[in-house]
């Protein structure tokens, strides 16, 4: 297990590894510029990144890691665990028979919470119906600007139990987002070399359209200080007032979490209760 400082999620688990650009919110992947850290012979992205004149880019290459498969299995303490939170597990390189193992060792670990992002919800859609979905396996799409909203009917389509929307980087107003069966949102500011702004309207705007629909909201950070309206902000001293710019818009934090978690479908839950490897 990875413990990771992401503030929605508790740890890692990246048994894919490799990824490639191929939408705009792709532009500066902080998932990118740490693998080409680790792509030197003998590293675990050898072969998968590099770094270029231009910066670090990804080779287009993935690799499934069949050791890491069932390592939640040995964790002793239940987590939110970021399902492969250094790329994407529904890349279309990553063979359907390894995502379903990925979803089966998910199904079983059912002591964890296992939180799923993608930007590919093309393929997740096509995938879905014969995914082994349960109540412990939340699925996100990303959402970076307006001419990306087509994935969240995707993600609606879907067999998942909780639904939820990562709007990070949040690169352009979402003003007539459709919310309806959606649990919960995350926005959050780019951050990093080249990061591109973020504008505090975008983000109350978005706040106001999940309270409206009754969705949980959570600000995950401002990305730099120059996207933070607050130059009080305290919580910008936390991250050396550089790195995430804050996370208090209108003074305070926001960390909701899934509304259906306030309600759960007791039935679900006996359910998933009751497998059993």
């Amino acid at each position: 297990m990875n413990k990771t400082s992401i503030e929605w999620t508790e740890a890692s688990w990246n048994c894919v590894r490799g990824c490639s650009r191929v939408f705009e919110g792709c532009r500066n992947c902080h998932a990118e510029r740490m693998a080409a850290r680790f792509s030197r012979e003998g590293l675990p992205y050898e072969g998968l990144a590099v770094m270029t004149p231009s910066g670090p880019r990804w080779t287009n290459e993935v690799s499934c890691v069949e050791d890491l498969l069932f390592e939640p299995f040995r964790w002793k303490k239940p987590h939110k665990v970021f399902v492969n939170s250094m790329t994407d597990l529904f890349h279309e390189q990553v063979p359907f028979d390894f995502i379903h193992r990925v979803f089966h060792t998910m199904r079983y670990a059912n002591m964890h919470t296992f939180q799923i992002l993608t930007k590919r919800s093309g393929r997740l859609r096509a995938l879905d119906q014969h995914l082994p979905w349960s109540q412990r396996i939340w699925m996100s799409v990303s959402v970076e600007t307006a001419g990306y909203e087509f994935r969240i009917d995707d993600l609606r389509a879907t067999g998942a139990r909780i639904k939820f929307l990562s709007l990070e980087p949040l690169l352009g107003p979402l003003s007539e987002l459709n919310l309806s069966a959606i649990d919960w949102v995350i926005v959050g500011g780019e951050s990093g070399p080249g990061a591109r702004p973020m504008d505090a309207a975008w983000v109350q705007d978005v706040r106001d359209q999940c309270e409206r629909a009754d969705v949980s909201f959570f600000f995950k950070q401002w990305g730099t200080l120059r996207n933070n309206p607050d130059p009080r902000d305290a919580s910008a001293k936390q991250y050396g007032g550089t790195a995430k710019g804050g996370r208090m818009p209108e003074g305070r934090t926001w960390d909701e979490m899934p509304v259906a978690l306030r309600n759960p479908d007791p039935r679900r839950l006996a359910a998933d209760a009751g497998v059993m490897p």
